[in-house]
């Protein structure tokens, strides 16, 4: 650079510092205005910089956002099950009225694969096969062999043995996952109360199926279910009454080699049911054992003529009507002809017969004569009161409607009066002859606990109290004169009614086939307990009171429960008293 160019600098820079700074060093006003702009630029250089480092905050937010979302939609897709904590939600205790546990969850594992992470899938076949000897070789090499599947289950709820046995595989690719498995300690004890629960440990039949449907699957279908433990489900159920009336109607199965049985017992003052067995049963452990017979639950999805045992219905109508009394006589000395069928008796007297004698001789002609002076209309109507022509509300979900007649003539009429002809559930005939000898109040049947209290908040007065005690005068006299002395326990005052009715095979009733029926209720002079039983095609039975008939059949069921039941229950046995002495005589 040339001497005048750096003279023409110096100047220059003179210049400019005598701008900025005054004569006493400080800056001049020109030099003020100068560093007010350096410092908004730095400001503005500042800002930039924080929105910038904001700017990919939020992109690393977005982004990071975007992956939780793809990995939540990866495991749905490869998956295709329950996260794990919704795996793991817990069921309700199921409890009898004591506290027993009859249903609980156990904690167990299920075996799963990640086929694209498994290395020779002959080879891991041929392992888990060693521990797994049921499993289906050639579904599982089809599975694992899709390499472009991340998940498939190999085998659910696995034993802590296998588990451990397959861990010593060192297969890889191989996984457990936690899961809860329902339990049932009793077994078959109380199988078609209960019901059981799917692989998804979801309800499917029974009160497992009816804590679902109270809100316990929609939770769970939604996530809102934990694994921590929830309030126990208690039943009205007492598990030593039920372990007896299972034994019962299983023993009656094997010893008259029937098709099936069932009986139940009920509270007449709460509607509680307090037992209740059909056999054949199943093991609600393992299902699938049972599902050719096992899983009908007679008692309540499966309807039959209930034969004789109508006839108690018939007369308690009539004498509520007003129309008929305990001291009327009716013809019963010969066969009755309407619409070309012949009515006649089993036992018959040919002779007329007082009220209390055709139900002692249970007389088809004698019945048939009072039902004619109730009336079609009056018949139906009462039948309708008495629960027996309508559906049955309670918790169970397995509950068949009863059939009827389309128009109900005459001889229908006549036919239903000593049971043929309409079809009803065994526990709600029942729970109508509960109705019966508990003042005339029916009261719909429960598997929950209910108080007596509340039990008269729901009842209906179906017959007066007065006929309430010319039935229990009935029902005890045939316990002790008629065909329910087979049922007669000693100590226990038990009064009866059974019922035999004639199959109906390919449209006709068949002269070898029963359905075997039989109601009781005790102490009969003031009724706790109500009971049903039934015997389904028996071929055989106690010879002394008739082998096939319900005599020789339902009969022995109902004497081994209220035998054994009885003082479980806390009736006292009292000896050489009648019931019928304590009621008004008619």
């Amino acid at each position: 650079m040339s001497f005048l160019s750096r003279i023409m600098v110096l100047k220059s820079q003179a210049h400019f510092s005598a701008g900025v700074y005054n004569r006493f060093g400080g800056p001049s006003p020109a030099g003020l205005a100068i560093e007010g702009s350096r410092k908004k630029k730095s400001g503005q250089a500042k800002s930039r910089v924080g929105l910038l480092i904001l700017g990919f905050m939020g992109v690393y937010v977005i982004i990071g956002g975007r992956l939780v979302e793809y990995a939540m939609k990866d495991q749905e897709v490869v998956s295709s099950i329950l996260p794990p904590d919704r795996l793991m939600a817990s069921r309700p205790d199921i409890l009898d009225r004591n506290g027993e546990v009859l249903a609980t969850d156990i904690r167990t594992v299920s075996l799963f694969a990640e086929p694209n992470k498994i290395v020779d899938a002959d080879e891991a076949v041929e392992k888990l096969a060693t521990v797994l000897p049921e499993l289906d070789v050639r579904d599982t090499y089809k599975k694992l062999s899709v390499k472009t599947s991340h998940f498939a289950w190999l085998r659910r709820q696995l034993t802590p043995k296998q588990q451990s046995q397959i861990l010593a595989l060192g297969i890889p690719g191989i996984g457990f996952r936690p899961e809860k498995r329902r339990f049932y300690p009793g077994g078959s004890t109380a199988a078609h109360i209960l019901g059981y629960v799917n692989i998804d440990n979801r309800g499917v039949a029974g009160m497992e199926k009816y804590i679902d449907d109270q809100g316990l699957a929609d939770l769970a279908s939604v996530g809102m279910t934990s694994d921590q433990p929830l309030e126990p489900v208690r039943l009205s159920i007492d598990l030593r009454v039920q372990n007896i009336v299972r034994d019962a109607v299983v023993n009656a199965v094997n010893n008259f080699q029937s098709k099936g049985a069932g009986a139940a017992v009920i509270d007449v003052h709460t509607g509680e049911v307090l037992a209740m067995a059909s056999a054949p049963d199943f093991d609600p452990n393992d299902p699938q054992e049972g599902a050719k017979e096992g899983w009908l639950n007679r008692m309540t999805n499966g309807t039959f003529e209930m034969g004789s045992t109508f006839k108690t219905f018939s007369l308690a109508m009539a004498l509520d009507t007003g129309k008929v009394k305990m001291t009327d006589s009716f013809d019963a000395s010969k066969s009755i002809y309407i619409g070309g069928f012949t009515i006649h008796d089993f036992h018959g007297q040919r002779r007329w017969l007082t009220v209390p004698e055709i139900f002692q001789y249970s007389s088809n002609i004698g019945t048939a004569r009072v039902i004619d002076i109730v009336g079609i209309d009056a018949q139906k109507d009462y039948l309708t009161k008495f629960g027996l022509l309508t559906k049955m509300q309670t918790e169970l979900p397995e509950v068949k409607m009863p059939s009827q007649p389309r128009v109900w003539k005459k001889i229908n009429s006549i036919t239903i009066s000593f049971g043929h002809g309409v079809s009803t559930t065994a526990l709600q005939t029942g729970v109508a002859a509960a109705a019966l000898v508990n003042g005339g109040k029916l009261i719909e049947p429960t598997f929950l606990p209910r108080t007596r209290e509340q039990a008269d908040q729901i009842a209906t007065q179906v017959i007066k109290k007065s006929t309430s005690d010319n039935i229990r005068y009935l029902l005890d006299f045939n316990g002790y004169k008629g065909s329910g002395r087979v049922a007669r326990v000693p100590g226990f005052a038990v009064g009866s009614k059974t019922g035999t009715a004639d199959k109906v095979v390919n449209g006709r009733y068949s002269a070898t086939l029963n359905f075997n029926s039989f109601i009781a209720a005790f102490p009969i002079n003031d009724p706790r307990y109500a009971v049903i039983t039934f015997c389904d095609e028996p071929k055989t039975g106690e010879k002394q009171y008739g082998g096939t008939i319900s005599a020789g059949t339902a009969g022995p069921i109902a004497r081994e429960i209220i035998s054994r039941a009885a003082p479980i229950l806390g009736i006292e046995p009292k000896f050489g008293e009648r019931g019928s002495a304590l009621l008004v005589s008619y």
